[in-house]
């Protein structure tokens, strides 16, 4: 066998410690870093994945109608301890996930315009549906459970209070551009945790889940895009006898 010359510094020489004193030892992440980023990636798919499948079925029960809606809200706010369930499987997880993923952005350095590549494009697709999912939710959150009506202990009111809000062309848009974001953010998402996770080390492999994830997401916009249609082309729902006979609804 023919041997081949390498200009590689001897193990020892200084210019093999000027090397090696500049490179992390581990590039993925020092100390607690590679923990906390596995824990990051994990969290999105379980629960924070699982509870997005969750959500975006539940919603379908509108194309059902509004007395199909209604009775799955019924039935999820009355589990056994479901301020517990949201605390440790929703907002927890949530609260870690978006914070430690605004923290990746932060440290991380914006390259697309020097090298746009596919890889540097999908990373910062990534980031930005994860802040508009983000910011999504936060506004979803409050306009359904702290303004106005409180479905916790409203079920009936549920399908009409989102036929309402549907009302404003705003809203519809913001919705809309939200579950693209949420779907894309999933879909790649499960794409970047197998890769981490090491499920997929072939490039074949790894480009054929792509296409399943990119499915994914698109099955997502589906069924969020069908139950948006659901609400607007609905005939309007009456508001709760306690709403308009106008007694107070806590």
């Amino acid at each position: 066998m023919a041997s081949v010359s390498s200009t590689a510094p001897v193990a020892g020489s200084k210019a093999s410690a000027r090397a090696h004193s500049g490179v992390a030892p581990l590039r993925a992440g020092q100390g607690h870093s590679f923990f906390w980023r596995r824990l990051h990636s994990l969290s999105g798919i379980f629960p924070i994945g699982a509870f997005l499948v969750e959500h975006f079925f539940s919603n379908a029960f509108a194309t059902n109608g509004a007395a199909a809606y209604n009775e799955n809200v019924r039935f999820l706010t009355g589990l056994p301890f479901v301020f517990f369930l949201e605390l440790f499987f929703i907002w927890i997880p949530i609260a870690y996930h978006a914070g430690y993923g605004f923290y990746i952005w932060y440290r991380g350095e914006t390259n697309v315009g020097d090298y746009p590549w596919t890889g540097n494009w999908l990373y910062t697709t990534q980031r930005w549906t994860g802040a508009i999912a983000f910011f999504y939710m936060g506004w979803h959150v409050w306009s359904m459970r702290f303004n106005g009506v409180h479905l916790l202990t409203n079920s009936a009111a549920a399908f009409w209070k989102v036929q309402n809000e549907f009302h404003h062309p705003w809203a519809v848009a913001f919705y809309f551009v939200g579950i693209i974001a949420a779907s894309w953010h999933f879909g790649y998402g499960l794409w970047l945790f197998a890769a981490k996770w090491g499920f997929f080390t072939g490039e074949s492999a790894r480009r054929k889940f792509g296409v399943v994830c990119l499915l994914v997401a698109v099955v997502f916009i589906t069924v969020g895009t069908a139950t948006m249609v659901a609400f607007l082309t609905s005939p309007q729902v009456a508001p709760p006898a306690e709403i308009s006979t106008g007694a107070q609804i806590p």
